[in-house]
């Protein structure tokens, strides 16, 4: 398989980023469980008295699905070499138990890295939406791109 070098990434290119499994109730009381104990996280029973009305999922746990969504789609496709972080994650609306997220990423701008010549910086945003087209998850990042080798 070919992979991406930070050449073939374009200022405005949506990149695709696909769709996770719906998600369960277990999937969200074991994430919370572990990472996130709140009683709406965790608590079915509880979370019907909570502000969302029922159980969600906790932002950590949708920025997770989402990075998994994101390494499959691009990084396990480009010359991937880090990324120095992710900036203004934001939680619009709630992930709750059977719902799909399908996520996309723009490209905001590209840059050849001016100490690393064997690189170039990607920021881009994402977007995540269920199955209801509702905005559930969005954030900012960049990535570190190997760049083309000359020939």
């Amino acid at each position: 398989m070919t992979k991406r070098y930070f050449e073939d990434f374009a200022v405005g290119e949506v990149l695709a980023l696909g769709a996770t499994p719906p998600v369960t109730e277990e999937a969200i009381i074991a994430f919370a469980r572990q990472y996130d104990p709140q009683y709406f996280h965790v608590d079915p029973a509880r979370a019907k008295e909570s502000i969302f009305g029922g159980l969600v999922a906790s932002g950590w746990h949708t920025a997770a699905m989402v990075m998994r969504l994101w390494v499959d789609a691009i990084v396990s496709k480009t010359v991937s070499m880090g990324s120095p972080g992710v900036e203004d994650l934001r939680w619009p609306a709630p992930v709750r138990p059977g719902d799909t997220l399908t996520s996309r990423a723009v490209v905001l701008e590209t840059r050849p890295s001016k100490s690393r010549p064997e690189m170039g910086l990607v920021r881009w945003r994402a977007e995540t939406s269920n199955q209801r087209d509702e905005l559930v998850f969005t954030m900012t990042g960049t990535s570190f791109i190997g760049r083309r080798p000359s020939l």
